[in-house]
């Protein structure tokens, strides 16, 4: 049975309150918290969250500034309870896109996700959600591109303006825009927004 609304947004205030302390830079997808970038003066820094409503919270306090060591890529912002060490807690695609909800059948190898207005090669991700699988075909945290959009239904490229991944089985999830940043000398880096959704 799924949760109420308000119990959704309980949890999550919770969450935010007790285990969504710190926010680090990702090189690429991990569900450990691996590939956070070290060296330099780069540091982890404390995040602080609006309360949730209708199942989504939202950053709050940002811009938040990190220093970003000399040739470093910037893909995945994560989450700790604790400043150093500490336990994971997940990570959000760089540049606060919003997430949508899809459907893929493997007949078409088409992914319909209503509300999106995706354009050709924009990168993106896709991650599956509680009770769903991703297609045969589409690997989570892994950057793709889009392309034949219409609308919101498009096909992904494991290239820019390569051929469509075919897939194999039916499957859905969330698919969210993705930015990743290059750094080739030393700088710094500013994560502006970011939402944590339960869907």
């Amino acid at each position: 049975m799924p949760f109420s609304t308000y119990a959704s947004d309980y949890a999550l205030n919770q969450l935010a309150a007790n285990h969504l302390l710190y926010a680090s830079l990702h090189s690429a997808y991990s569900a450990s918290g691996a590939n956070e970038l070290t060296g330099g003066s780069y540091a982890r820094v404390a995040a602080t969250w609006g309360t949730a409503s209708g199942e989504t919270m939202s950053l709050s306090g940002t811009p938040y500034t990190f220093s970003v060591p000399a040739s470093s890529t910037v893909a995945w912002v994560g989450f700790w309870d604790a400043s150093t060490s500490g336990n994971f807690q997940g990570m959000l695609p760089n540049g606060g896109s919003t997430p949508y909800a899809f459907a893929a059948p493997s007949s078409t190898g088409t992914l319909l996700a209503p509300n999106s207005a995706y354009s050709a090669n924009q990168q993106v991700v896709v991650v599956p959600t509680g009770g769903s699988t991703l297609p045969s075909g589409l690997t989570v945290g892994t950057i793709y591109y889009v392309v034949s959009p219409s609308s919101d239904s498009f096909k992904l490229s494991a290239t820019s303006s390569g051929s469509a991944i075919t897939l194999s089985t039916d499957g859905s999830g969330v698919v969210q825009g993705i930015t990743p940043e290059v750094f080739g000398g030393a700088g710094s880096f500013a994560v502006n927004s970011g939402s944590w959704n339960l869907v």
